[in-house]
């Protein structure tokens, strides 16, 4: 079989981690077996759309490395990729539908469906429709349409027995047909329902796998009946796992962990996105955990998706992070980190590479890099607390004794760099017969106004320059006194 699979996103906005997953693991299949991955655009929900949106879905698969071999930027055999663009196809499929008994002109107002569900829900009823526009003899039907009454085309489900088919993740399911819908095929104004527009577009398009969420195996028999009243070979499913934050809540926007553009915000690399997303939901079948898109590719299988909501813990996927961003290249983390420092820095005033060099395996998300280096532009304000420290036999005292140590030994460097101030402040220490630890913390508290720092205080010294270190310690020499 050559397999083909497909990611058919809405442009109604930003790319949902759902849909991010479902992508990645269709590209997986598809490259596992040398088949084709196909980009489909579903507008027919007209009212949704959002401008820029299918932008968006471009952008974010590309730089997920998630390339696709037919879509509506790129063409191929079974295009337009576009739903809007294919309008014309659906019609005549409904109408096929109509002539066999499988479908049917439905001329019910809204106001008359709303009074009917209204009645449904009055009786403790879930409201399905009940084939009233079925039963219209076939002179009426055509006096309606001649009269151009506005009408939809439904799908005739079939009220006995069941439909079953199997899912290869959740095995073989049934549903009483007496549950079924009869489901609008064409809508009013003449476009697909999406429910339609799926199943035409997967058939003509050869589509060979089909992933959704799990959220669509109750309406999957509807889709299968509607392969059967047209003879067509019904598609290999995989229902995907819902992805969740914790057993009880899903990834929503109001806590920023929907969308992909989210955690990119934030300052999560791509890659380490993509891996941890893969393992959410899904198992190599190993304690492997790092992986390249290329690996991801050679150990994707079906068999490893589970059934239960895959857990989208933010806290691993900060340790993914990390990690990817310890194993940078320096010149690629000095890129990356660039802007986040020109948020808070000047980098006339800076030396950014030595910076980095003390940031780079201390950054787990880059939106916190501006609030961890923000310190060298902008002395904080902080409580002399911070000079007593127990284990490095620190208190106000010896703090104050410990600056007055320091602050003449840096006045009087002529070479200000971090070999020389070390030397000189160590060379010091050593004759004072005082404890490295315990002048080293005051002069970094001095110098930071913070507990945790990039680096140490002579880094720090050096990152201020003379100046700056001069007046936080004399300052903090004040405040002592």
């Amino acid at each position: 079989m050559n397999v083909r699979t497909r990611f058919a996103p809405s442009p109604t906005g930003f790319m949902h981690m759902g849909g991010v997953r479902t992508a990645l693991y269709a590209y997986l299949l598809a490259k596992k077996y040398g088949g084709q991955f196909i980009l489909r655009i579903e507008d027919t929900d007209q009212g949704r759309l959002v401008e820029g949106a299918t932008e968006v879905i471009y952008q974010t698969l590309k730089e997920c490395g998630l390339n696709w071999d037919e879509g509506p930027d790129i063409g191929g055999p079974c295009g337009p990729y576009i739903q809007s663009e294919r309008k014309q196809l659906y019609l005549p499929y409904a109408q096929q539908l109509v002539k066999s008994g499988h479908a049917y002109y439905c001329f019910c107002t809204k106001e008359e469906l709303d009074e009917r569900r209204a009645a449904a829900e009055a009786r403790g009823e879930t409201f399905k429709y009940d084939k009233h526009c079925l039963h219209l003899s076939q002179e009426e039907v055509d006096r309606r349409l001649a009269d151009h009454v506005p009408y939809v085309i439904r799908m005739n489900a079939p009220t006995e027995g069941e439909t079953s088919y199997h899912d290869l993740v959740f095995g073989d399911i049934s549903m009483p047909n007496d549950t079924l819908d009869d489901m609008v095929l064409i809508k009013a104004d003449g476009m697909p329902t999406y429910n339609f527009a799926n199943v035409i577009d997967d058939h003509l398009m050869g589509i060979t796998h089909v992933m959704r969420g799990m959220e669509y195996l109750s309406s999957t028999p509807k889709y299968n009946l509607l392969y059967q009243a047209f003879g067509w070979e019904i598609p290999q499913y995989i229902h995907l796992p819902t992805v969740m934050r914790d057993a009880q809540h899903k990834l929503s926007k109001r806590d920023g962990d929907a969308y992909y553009s989210d955690f990119i915000d934030k300052g999560y690399l791509t890659e380490a996105l993509i891996n941890y997303l893969a393992l959410v939901g899904w198992n190599p079948g190993d304690d492997r955990e790092f992986f390249t898109l290329d690996e991801l590719v050679d150990a994707f299988d079906v068999k490893g998706i589970n059934r239960a909501p895959g857990i989208f813990d933010v806290e691993k996927l900060r340790w993914f992070n990390f990690e990817y961003i310890r194993k940078l290249p320096f010149e690629t983390y000095l890129s990356k980190v660039t802007p986040w420092f020109d948020q808070v820095l000047d980098p006339a005033r800076f030396d950014y590479r030595r910076l980095a060099e003390l940031m780079q395996d201390r950054t787990e998300i880059f939106s916190e890099v501006p609030d961890k280096v923000r310190f060298l532009s902008q002395w904080p304000a902080f409580d002399s607390a911070l000079f007593v420290n127990k284990k490095q036999k620190s208190t106000l005292e010896s703090a104050l004794v410990s600056l007055r140590l320091v602050e003449p030994i840096l006045e009087g460097l002529s070479d200000w760099a971090e070999q020389p101030i070390h030397d000189a402040v160590m060379n010091a220490i050593a004759e004072s017969g005082m404890k490295n630890a315990t002048v080293l913390w005051p002069m970094r508290i001095a110098l930071s106004g913070q507990l945790a720092t990039p680096g140490g205080a002579f880094e720090i010294a050096y990152l201020l320059g003379r100046e700056e270190s001069l007046r936080r310690i004399r300052a903090s020499i004040e405040t002592l006194s």
